[in-house]
């Protein structure tokens, strides 16, 4: 049977997934070209932002991810606080299922993840479409929607192999007193 997870531990993983955030959003922010791209990046922000999230809930609550998420707005000048809402929304929807996913194989994990994407996307475009908000070309959502859902894999393995954040077995979930 696993020990409880220390507050000490909590608190290091919860500031661990803030200082991740901002590590993205610097290197989105950097300047490495001056020419406008034809594709767009894969979001990381909201990857890594699904896989705490999945693996384990209580590194990356709602209030870590919407404050991550509305700085993100923020700094990449997109309506604030909607993307934040929404991928709050989506990573709550996949928190609640993470019972059931954990029993599933990777691919169901994925599956889940790419809906949730395709859900947000379509939400956010939907959202500033009725509120007459320019944005980016179809095809460039697109794009990045495509992108993150290939760039989640990777994502996963680097968050369980490079910074150890992996599933509970169920044994686990139930001697910290969580759900199953």
């Amino acid at each position: 049977m696993a020990s409880p997870l220390s507050p000490s531990r909590l608190w290091l993983m919860r500031a661990a997934f803030l200082g991740l955030a901002l590590l993205i959003m610097f290197f989105h922010l950097i300047p490495l070209e001056t020419v406008p791209r034809r594709w767009t990046a894969p979001d990381l922000l909201v990857a890594f932002a699904f896989a705490w999230g999945l693996r384990r809930p209580e590194y990356a609550p709602a209030l870590s991810i919407a404050a991550a998420m509305l700085m993100a707005d923020l700094l990449f000048q997109r309506p604030p606080g909607l993307m934040a809402l929404l991928v709050v929304l989506g990573s709550e929807y996949l928190k609640n299922r993470a019972a059931g996913l954990r029993e599933a194989s990777f691919a169901g994990e994925w599956l889940a993840v790419c809906l949730t994407l395709l859900a947000i996307t379509v939400l956010n475009r939907l959202v500033l479409g009725l509120l007459a908000v320019e944005q980016a070309q179809l095809s460039l959502s697109l794009i990045q929607m495509v992108m993150t859902m290939l760039a989640y894999p990777p994502v996963v393995l680097i968050t369980q192999s490079v910074m150890g954040v992996r599933k509970l077995a169920p044994s686990d979930a139930e001697a910290i007193g969580g759900r199953a």
